[in-house]
C-alpha cells in the first residue's frame, strides 16, 4: 500500500469535519429525550431515522432501526470484511437527557452553536458527538480504502439515558446483534481536553426512592410545632446519616475503604472540573478524591419533594420523600449495595415515623480487560492521533449495557472512550464539544479498526 496510511487517515478525517458538523446540527435538532411525558416519541424516531440515513450512506450493510422491548428504536448494522478479519462492534446511542429549563441555557439547547470554538446543543457530545465520531471514522476508512479491514457491526441505542433496559432486552433476544470479538462504546471521553483516556472502570448505581410520613395532614406550626413529628425534618435527618463529617460515604454494611489503583485524579483539577466555589474543598474522606469517585460507594440525594419556597405555608410537613442515588465500585455488587441502603434508611429514620424505602433503579458495573490485541491496538491509535500517551481513568456514571455485553460476548474485548471532557458539561445546561476532539477520536477510531485488520504495524507506520 502506497504512501502513509496514518497520514491519508488523518488527511480524510479532516476533511470530512465540515460534513460532521452539518450532520450533528441535524442530529442536535431531533428533541430525542426518551421520555414521552418530556418530549414526543416522533423525535426519537426522527433521530433513529437520521442514524440510519446516515449507516446507510456510509455503506454498512443490512441497517434498520429495530423495536425494543421498551418502546424505543435500536439502529444496528453489520457489513463483511476479509475472511478470518475480527469483528468489531461500534456502540452509542441517540436519545439524550432532558434539558430541563431551557432559559438556563446561554444557547438554543435544540440549535447546534458555535461559540469560541466549541459547538453547543443538547447531545452534541453525549452522545450524538460520540455517533459522529464513529461515523466520521468509518467515513475516512471507506474513502481512504475502499473496503473495510474488519467486520464492523454498528449499535445506537435509543433509550440509554432512561436505563429502561431495552437495548439489553433486545440484545439477548438476539445476541447475533451484538457478536464480536472487540466492542468499542463510544459513551465516556477523555479527563481533559487532548489527552486520550480509556475508561477501564464503572461505578454500578441503584437508587432509592425514601418516603417518610408522620402525621394523617399537616400541621400549622403555630398551634402543633415543637410537639408535631416534621416529616421533613425527619427525612433530613436521616438523609444525613449517609455521610460523614468527612464526606465518606457510611451506609451500614457497606464497605467504604477501597482505594483506586489507577491515574490519580488531582483535587485542584477537580475543584477546576466541577466548578467548586471559593472556600468549597473535595471531598475525600480518609482517602483521595479518585478513591470516592472510583473505589468507594457514594450516596447522593439527587431529589427532594417538600413544600416549595413559592408556596411556603406555616406548616409542619406530614409527608416527604427523597431519591438517593447510590454508586457503587464495579466488584461491588449492586443489588446486594442497594438493599443495605434500603435498610439504613429505614434504621435511621427518627419519631418512629412511617417509612417506605424501594428500588427504582439499579445498573451494575463494570471493569474493562487490558491485556488483549484491541487493548493495545487503541492505544496505539490514541497515541497517533493524540499525539500522548494514553491514560486509564473510572466513571462515576454506570453504562449497564456495558455489564451486560459482557456477559452476551465474554469473549470480547470491551473498550470505552470518546469525545466527552469535562468542559462538555454533558447532563448539564450548555452541553458542548470540542470539535477538534470529535476529529481526534474519529482518527484514533479509524487507525484502530486498520491495526486491527493488519494494514498498520506497532508503531502505526504501514505494514
Amino acid at each position: 500500500m502506497s504512501g502513509d496510511l496514518a497520514a491519508r487517515l488523518a488527511a480524510a478525517v479532516e476533511a470530512g469535519m465540515p460534513r460532521v458538523r452539518d450532520d450533528l446540527a441535524r442530529l442536535v435538532g431531533c428533541r430525542s429525550v426518551a421520555n414521552p411525558a418530556i418530549e414526543p416519541v416522533e423525535e426519537c424516531r426522527r433521530a433513529a431515522s437520521l442514524v440510519v440515513e446516515l449507516l446507510k450512506e456510509v455503506g454498512l450493510d443490512g441497517v434498520e432501526a429495530l423495536p425494543a422491548p421498551d418502546g424505543s428504536q435500536a439502529v444496528v448494522g453489520r457489513t463483511a470484511g476479509p475472511v478470518g478479519a475480527p469483528r468489531v462492534l461500534l456502540y452509542s446511542h441517540h436519545d439524550v437527557v432532558p434539558v430541563a429549563d431551557p432559559g438556563a441555557w446561554t444557547v438554543p439547547p435544540w440549535v447546534l452553536t458555535e461559540r469560541d470554538g466549541r459547538w453547543y446543543g443538547r447531545g452534541s457530545a453525549d452522545c450524538k458527538g460520540n455517533l459522529m465520531a464513529s461515523v466520521l471514522a468509518l467515513r475516512a476508512l471507506r474513502e481512504v480504502l475502499g473496503a473495510w479491514p474488519v467486520e464492523v457491526a454498528v449499535v445506537c441505542e435509543g433509550s440509554e439515558e432512561q436505563s429502561s433496559g431495552g437495548m439489553e432486552a433486545l440484545a439477548r433476544q438476539s445476541p447475533e446483534l451484538v457478536d464480536c470479538d472487540a466492542l468499542l462504546i463510544a459513551d465516556t471521553g477523555n479527563v481533559e481536553l487532548g489527552l486520550p483516556t480509556l475508561t477501564t472502570s464503572l461505578r454500578g448505581t441503584g437508587s432509592v426512592l425514601v418516603t417518610v410520613r408522620t402525621m394523617e395532614h399537616a400541621a400549622h406550626s403555630g398551634m402543633f410545632g415543637g410537639a408535631a413529628p416534621d416529616a421533613l425534618q425527619a427525612l433530613v435527618a436521616t438523609l444525613a446519616t449517609l455521610r460523614d463529617d468527612t464526606g465518606e460515604t457510611t451506609v451500614d454494611g457497606l464497605d467504604h475503604s477501597g482505594t483506586w489503583d489507577g491515574n490519580p485524579f488531582e483535587e485542584s483539577r477537580f475543584r477546576q472540573d466541577a466548578a467548586l466555589l471559593d472556600g468549597v474543598d473535595p471531598l475525600t474522606g480518609d482517602g483521595t478524591v479518585a478513591d470516592l469517585l472510583w473505589a468507594r460507594p457514594a450516596a447522593t440525594v439527587i431529589a427532594l419533594d417538600a413544600t416549595p419556597v413559592s408556596q411556603v405555608a406555616a406548616a409542619v410537613h406530614a409527608e416527604a420523600r427523597a431519591v438517593v442515588n447510590l454508586r457503587v465500585p464495579p466488584d461491588v455488587d449492586a443489588a446486594e449495595a442497594q438493599r443495605l441502603l434500603v435498610e439504613h434508611l429505614v434504621r435511621h429514620t427518627p419519631y418512629g415515623a412511617h417509612v417506605d424505602a424501594r428500588p427504582v433503579s439499579l445498573g451494575h458495573g463494570f471493569r474493562a480487560r487490558t491485556d488483549g490485541p484491541a487493548y493495545a491496538a487503541m492505544g496505539r491509535a490514541m497515541h497517533t492521533a493524540f499525539g500522548r500517551d494514553v491514560v486509564t481513568t473510572g466513571q462515576g456514571g454506570s453504562i449497564p449495557l456495558a455489564t451486560a455485553l459482557a456477559e452476551l460476548v465474554p469473549h470480547a474485548e470491551i473498550l470505552l472512550l470518546g469525545v466527552e471532557e469535562p468542559a462538555s458539561r454533558i447532563h448539564a445546561v450548555d452541553e458542548s464539544v470540542d470539535p477538534g476532539e470529535l476529529q481526534r477520536t474519529a482518527l484514533a477510531q479509524a487507525l484502530f479498526l486498520a491495526d486491527l485488520g493488519g494494514l498498520l504495524g506497532a508503531e502505526g507506520a504501514d505494514a
